[in-house]
């Protein structure tokens, strides 16, 4: 037994690992990235090496046996240690150079860091990026992103980084729709309303409109924040936005004032093993440096 365990290798841990996860060959072979048929055979002959059996096969799928939950708990530890070094070794590179994993959303990276980007692309020519867009939170910790730029007033405590900015919000409407200067403001709670989807509740102006907007006056809701810039600019409805997103958008006016209760913070963040990584170090020392160019901007002191 003592031998069979000694040839197993950290392939076969990943297949195991990943049958338990998504409890099917199917989708293990899926995440693995290979077919169906290696994933069965490569289970079938772990189990014969190792004289056990890992998985029971029920018609909801397969489940680990107590054997099972061991093997794929040395698989979750093993991977832990792996990422961990890989990630630290990651950080001893000497110069700007390599893949750089940047996540952020895709507001910010259409009307805010793509030019970013490219100029500081030009900058550090030997340095590529991979940029992934979502609005969930990656785990660094893994190296799903070596960087992430997000807004947020509360970083994840294992991350480390710096405040960019502070986002500035306001109420916007198309400008074809209202007079300038307004009245007053009295008149718009009775307007249709655009907000932000559920899934972004934690958003300041999304509780904003929740707690001041008749609920059948919000009659479009969006999960993207461009998605309610194009809805605003569309005529559906007035909606509050990101000013680096309104003032640029041609078609659209402010209706009051930027709100300081709704604004969130730009941050960079990285993991603590990655902070002194050249490329890293390379990659937040520009990005602060530019922003705090577009900085009136982003903190909406750009339109009155």
């Amino acid at each position: 037994m003592a031998d069979a365990f000694e040839k197993l290798a950290w392939d076969d841990l990943r297949v195991v690992r990943a049958i338990a996860e998504t409890q099917g060959l199917p989708a293990a072979a899926a995440k693995l990235g290979v077919n169906h048929s290696t994933v069965f055979r490569r289970l079938r002959q772990i189990e014969e090496q190792l004289g056990i059996v890992l998985f029971e096969r029920h018609r909801t799928g397969y489940v680990p046996t107590a054997a099972g939950e061991e093997i794929v708990a040395l698989a979750a530890r093993l991977d832990e240690e792996i990422t961990a070094v890989t990630r630290r070794l990651a950080g001893r590179g000497n110069s700007p150079a390599g893949e750089l994993r940047v996540t952020t959303s895709d507001s910010l990276l259409v009307h805010l860091l793509t030019p970013l980007f490219a100029r500081f692309r030009q900058a550090c020519p030997d340095m590529c990026l991979d940029v992934v867009l979502t609005n969930q939170a990656l785990n660094l910790s893994k190296r799903d992103a070596d960087v992430a730029i997000r807004a947020t007033e509360h970083p994840p405590e294992n991350l480390v980084g710096r405040r960019l900015a502070k986002i500035a919000w306001a109420l916007y409407g198309r400008a074809t729709d209202f007079p300038i200067p307004l009245e007053g403001e009295a008149d718009l709670h009775g307007r249709a309303w655009v907000s932000l989807g559920d899934d972004l509740a934690t958003v300041h102006a999304v509780r904003r409109v929740r707690a001041q907007v008749a609920p059948e006056r919000i009659v479009y809701k969006v999960n993207t924040v461009l998605g309610a810039a194009e809805a605003v600019q569309a005529g559906i409805g007035i909606g509050y936005l990101p000013c680096f997103i309104g003032d640029t958008m041609p078609a659209l006016v402010r209706l009051a004032p930027s709100d300081p209760a709704l604004a969130d913070d730009l941050w960079l963040l990285t993991h603590p093993d990655l902070r002194h990584a050249p490329r890293v170090r390379a990659f937040s020392d520009f990005l602060a440096r530019e922003i705090g160019r577009s900085r009136r901007l982003i903190e909406g002191v750009s339109a009155g």
